[in-house]
């Protein structure tokens, strides 16, 4: 009779161990987390991470080997809690059609309440864009988020709120991504532009959130 064997459990040491690493590395995401709000991504500086977590710049590069690591731990930090705005958002609302639009107002929020997180989303996004290699802690937080704007759409069409014509949810959720998050750019970096045409702000924002309302919704009698 063959003996199977199992992995030695973690020694009390080497647990300690372990969660000292985990805690050294918060500290680190923390620390370039607080520049990055201050002072915007382009000016954190490796050193400047150093001394704001009050460390030296070589125990820095054992964690994280450059920027962009910092930057992707950062992403995923705001992609999960995009989720979890999300999730909210949805347990707010009893049908699709509704969970959808206060998604979509979560997302405002986050703009407006976690700007350096929301930049660092747009960054990330650009960057898979460009075909280059991305991590894959940031793709499952990303995929994640966006199931919870497909399974709201997937509701509304179940429940009779949201149009069965639209097609597939995954590509409505696309386009209505697209569409919430250009909007949420041009309002917030091109505010005095569309102000000098007539239109604020919450009145641009209302009026798309409408429309998008409008698209989607089933129609009486259909």
């Amino acid at each position: 009779m063959s003996m199977r064997s199992y992995p030695a459990p973690m020694s009390h040491i080497a647990l300690r161990r372990e969660e000292e690493k985990e805690r050294r590395r918060a500290e680190i995401i923390d620390a370039a987390e607080a520049l990055y709000a201050e002072i915007g991504w382009d000016a954190v500086t490796m050193d400047r991470v150093a001394r704001r977590a009050r460390l030296s710049r070589a125990l820095i590069y054992v964690y994280f080997q450059d920027r962009n690591e910092l930057l992707l731990a950062i992403t995923q930090r705001a992609l999960e809690e995009l989720r979890e705005r999300f999730l909210a958002a949805v347990a707010s609302q009893p049908r699709g059609l509704d969970q959808t639009q206060a998604i979509g107002r979560a997302y405002v929020l986050f703009q407006q309440e976690k700007p350096h997180r929301f930049d660092a989303c747009s960054r990330y996004h650009a960057h898979c864009t460009t075909g280059q290699p991305t991590d894959d802690a940031c793709m499952l937080a990303g995929d994640a988020a966006i199931a919870v704007i497909v399974q709201a759409l997937r509701q509304g069409q179940a429940d009779g709120s949201i149009r069965r014509d639209l097609g597939n949810p995954v590509q409505v959720c696309v386009t209505l991504w697209a569409f919430a998050h250009g909007l949420i750019q041009i309002g917030s970096n091109k505010a005095q532009e569309i102000a000098r045409l007539g239109v604020g702000y919450p009145e641009l924002m209302e009026g798309s959130f409408a429309m998008l309302r409008d698209l989607l919704a089933t129609k009486p009698g259909a």
